[in-house]
């Protein structure tokens, strides 16, 4: 009786044991699945795909496009004052980063899949000579200084300079966001969508650093603030 005892005793001490365990073991296999789903979480939110890249690309547009506006429609006819550099800098801004690295990757990475697969050409070729004519009223944008916007020939090259390149972006965007770059993806098998993923992304990291994309927003929000444009609540109209 004493024996079965004394084993009855050790099989419920290792199952108390054994519980104890259990219940350590438990908030630490928690913490170590939460950290991992957080981990998991973390790495799908910054994995951008190369279409997702390219459109939020032209965002940092759309932004400048508002600039030239600013100037074009509201300062130049008033002869308002304004900072030269801003027009300077956002056509610099224009050339680095939407010309020489977002419309090369268009030009090196998704025009010449649409021309192999004989889809969208007549599109493509248009977007090809819209990049070309951005680029050459870019020069005429990025030459602007005070003596450009104190001179009336000088203002009214530089406004028809805006005028074109504002008029002719609009739609080349509106119209790669909307037909092309949904088209793509069709075009490519899933393992060479992420590859483009990470060539566009290690693309960006060295031309512009590590936080690229984030230092180009900042350099436009810097624009933005000299002209008074940064607070979004401003475009809010007034309604009755």
């Amino acid at each position: 009786m004493m024996q079965y005892t004394s084993r009855r005793q050790f099989i419920q001490k290792a199952g108390t044991l054994a519980c104890g365990a259990a219940v350590f073991a438990q908030p630490a296999l928690a913490f170590a699945r939460e950290d991992a789903a957080k981990q998991k979480k973390q790495d799908t939110v910054e994995e951008v795909s190369p279409v997702e890249d390219l459109m939020r690309e032209h965002g940092v547009l759309d932004r400048i496009l508002l600039i030239y506006d600013e100037i074009l429609w509201r300062r130049l006819p008033k002869n308002a004052d304004f900072p030269p550099e801003v027009l300077s800098k956002g056509a610099d801004l224009v050339r680095r980063f939407l010309e020489d690295y977002h419309g090369k990757l268009e030009e090196d990475y998704v025009f010449p899949r649409f021309e192999k697969a004989g889809k969208l050409t007549d599109l493509v070729q248009v977007l090809r000579t819209q990049h070309r004519a951005g680029r050459q009223l870019t020069d005429v944008i990025k030459g602007t200084t005070l003596q450009t916007v104190k001179t009336p020939a000088e203002r009214d090259k530089l406004s028809t300079a805006l005028r074109l390149f504002v008029r002719m972006y609009r739609p080349h965007a509106a119209r790669e966001d909307t037909v092309l770059f949904p088209a793509f993806r069709s075009l490519v098998s899933a393992h060479e969508y992420a590859a483009l993923g990470e060539a566009f992304e290690n693309k960006e990291h060295a031309l512009f650093g590590k936080e690229g994309f984030e230092k180009i927003v900042a350099e436009v929000g810097d624009l933005e603030r000299m002209l008074g444009l940064n607070d979004l609540a401003s475009f809010t109209p007034k309604l009755d």
